[in-house]
């Protein structure tokens, strides 16, 4: 019967209660939101983290859903949230340099420069700064319109598009400087 029912039905008896309908909106996008989060933070403890906040939170928020927009746009804005709030946290603790020494001590052989780049892609991505960050991760991770990343992120279509020109701009002189280093 859940399977059949839309997200925003589901959404609506969720909020007023139905915990069944609650459970198939997860089993629906928990998936999408753990992906999201591992993509966001690039390590699968903190991704799982993410995820259960976001679980948590959707209890608290779903009576404030008011299907002005997509039901997955309304949780992927949730777990963007969720995932900036965590980053921010372990930033300021400083564990992010850590996750990714780390990553790079775990990989091997062609591994270990896939993890290189991995970690070097993700030192670039927190160099560029927050903004440019999330919308390459939304459009190239999770393969995302610039409309639909512009739904999440609300901000406008070109914005978008600047931004993954800036990004793109920006990771190239960064590379160029690093290679002349």
């Amino acid at each position: 019967m859940y399977m059949e029912t839309g997200d925003q039905d589901l959404a609506k008896s969720a909020a007023e209660g139905d915990s069944a309908s609650f459970q198939a909106l997860l089993e629906r996008h928990y998936d999408s939101i753990y992906t999201i989060a591992y993509r966001y933070c690039g390590a699968r403890e903190d991704a799982e983290d993410i995820a259960q906040e976001v679980c948590v939170a959707l209890v608290r928020k779903l009576p404030t859903y008011r299907a002005q927009s997509k039901f997955r746009t309304w949780l992927y804005r949730i777990t963007v949230n969720a995932a900036r709030d965590h980053h921010r946290k372990k930033v300021s603790a400083g564990k992010l340099n850590r996750a990714y020494a780390e990553l790079s001590d775990l990989a091997r052989g062609d591994a270990e420069q896939a993890a290189g780049e991995q970690a070097w892609l993700y030192q670039c991505l927190d160099r560029i700064g927050e903004p440019l960050r999330e919308t390459a991760i939304l459009v190239l991770a999770e393969g995302m319109s610039h409309r639909e990343a512009a739904d999440i992120l609300d901000v406008k279509e070109s914005t978008v598009s600047w931004r993954m020109h800036e990004m793109k701009k920006q990771l190239k002189a960064l590379a160029t400087e690093e290679a002349q280093a």
